[in-house]
């Protein structure tokens, strides 16, 4: 049985007012990892960073550090330290363009000498115990026993893999017999991410690995927030508790942007995914991706909460 869940990072998502309250709310999650930051080279924590860090409801949580040089990253994982972290995760996964193209996330993928001497400049001088998401290489899944070779050459606290390459995003089907060569060759602890979204998904997982520690739930936690308390023997979430959820979370983010037209902009993001717990919600999932306003956004969840059955696990692909 996986021992450990961790709940994957969503920029723009899984940010702190959404952490509370689906903590708060559902639970399950035995660490949170915080959507990356970026340290650019003048070595300046913003105050947006600093805020999203900060931690007065004393989540378990791990800060995720996306760099191109290894000095960037050493200074980014030192502050982290300073603020009490005791673990600092670097993405080696994210697949945008806008990202790859500075040759960071899965941009470093691309060229292994140069990511070996990246992680070469991390490994040797942080002080903090540094964890590993990544995915199986940059443009095809067979460059992933050369990587997963760089990989052990570090103490690497923890490697998340994502068995997908980069053009795959986070479509198709992901590559479990790479997976399984991690499984077999790592040194270092392994964590399966991937597209899970139910508990008979996970159960499988679990089935096929039997050694495995970890997996790392971040989509699937969404569209599902019951997910990972339903893993752990708990009840899956109500009508009424998931409306009370959302509830709470509009309110929250009205209270941190001090306005409602961005917090319901927020709030159509999370139901991007939620909907999929809906039976046909295909067709309210898209009028409210279309719709303007609070106004709008209210009547449309109300509207999803008097007319759509629930389902018992998301349907249909979480892209």
């Amino acid at each position: 049985m996986i021992a450990r869940f961790d709940f994957a990072p969503l920029d723009g998502i899984t940010k702190r007012v959404f952490r509370r309250v689906w903590h708060a709310r559902f639970g399950g999650a035995d660490r949170y990892f915080i959507p990356f930051i970026s340290p650019t080279d003048q070595h300046i924590l913003t105050p947006r960073d600093r805020r999203e860090l900060e931690n007065p409801e004393g989540l378990p949580q791990v800060p995720q550090v996306m760099a191109k040089r290894a000095e960037d990253f050493v200074w980014a994982a030192e502050v982290l330290a300073d603020m009490g972290y005791s673990e600092v995760n670097l993405n080696l996964g994210c697949p945008s363009g806008t990202v790859t193209a500075k040759g960071k996330g899965s941009g470093l993928l691309a060229d292994l000498e140069c990511l070996d001497r990246f992680l070469d400049g991390v490994f040797s001088a942080c002080s903090v115990p540094v964890s590993v998401k990544t995915r199986l290489g940059y443009n095809a899944p067979e460059e992933f026993p050369r990587l997963l070779e760089v990989f052990n050459r570090y103490p690497i606290a923890c490697l998340t893999v994502h068995p997908r390459v980069r053009p795959e995003k986070y479509r198709g089907a992901v590559h479990m017999d790479q997976f399984a060569l991690a499984m077999a060759k790592s040194k270092n602890p392994v964590c399966y991410n991937g597209d899970l979204i139910s508990v008979a998904g996970v159960r499988a997982l679990e089935a096929r690995f039997p050694g495995l520690d970890a997996a790392m739930i971040g989509r699937g936690a969404v569209a599902d927030p019951a997910l990972m308390r339903r893993l752990r023997g708990g009840p899956a979430a109500s009508r009424e508790e998931l409306q009370a959820f959302t509830a709470e979370l509009y309110q929250a983010y009205q209270n941190f942007y001090g306005q409602a037209a961005p917090a319901s902009q927020r709030m159509k993001e999370v139901w991007f995914y939620l909907i999929h717990l809906f039976e046909g919600g295909e067709r309210l999932g898209g009028r409210m991706r279309r719709s303007r306003g609070p106004r709008a956004y209210e009547e449309l969840e109300t509207q999803i909460f008097q007319e759509l059955a629930l389902l018992d696990a998301p349907r249909g692909e979480l892209a």
